[in-house]
């Protein structure tokens, strides 16, 4: 319970900070501490594409992981959008697998956060057919898709 009560009052002091209305319930399970908010403001808090919620979220982790020790990583959502984009980002993973199955051409992805790229990633590993990788630099950091067809190189076929 001490995790949920730290987690609970970092909360408290940073939506008060920046007098946010709404309420949050954090649950501690084995593979971290998830937090749930619900405000009016949802979008302040999420913002464009996200970024904010990002913010928060490493923010929380930081504050927390100076107060806990072996503290557990925070997971923070905010009127469900995390989960929401999660499953449209498993959706479109799959449709890009398929289209480049069917051309059999690598297809770049703009960039993304990094736990988005983790959706992704994890939804491709589960797609035969399709490896990818991640390629660039910080905020241009994005997602490589290609082909998969078990050979290592397509210069390795015979003349």
């Amino acid at each position: 319970m001490e995790m949920e009560a730290q987690v609970s009052e970092v909360l408290e002091n940073i939506l008060s900070l920046l007098s946010l209305e709404g309420s949050f319930d954090v649950e501690e399970k084995e593979d971290g501490v998830f937090v749930s908010i619900d405000t009016e403001d949802a979008g302040k808090l999420i913002g464009n594409q996200g970024m904010t919620l990002s913010a928060l979220q490493l923010l929380v982790n930081q504050i927390v992981s100076k107060k806990v020790e072996n503290s557990k990583r925070v997971i923070v959502d905010i009127a469900n959008w995390r989960k929401s984009k999660e499953e449209d980002l498993a959706h479109q993973a799959r449709r890009w697998a398929e289209q480049v199955i069917e051309s059999k051409k690598n297809m770049e992805l703009l960039p993304m956060p990094s736990w988005q790229r983790r959706i992704v990633h994890m939804t491709l590993q589960e797609t035969p057919g399709v490896k990818s990788e991640s390629a660039g630099e910080g905020i241009d950091r994005h997602i490589v898709i290609m082909p998969d067809d078990g050979s290592e190189s397509p210069s390795a076929i015979a003349e």
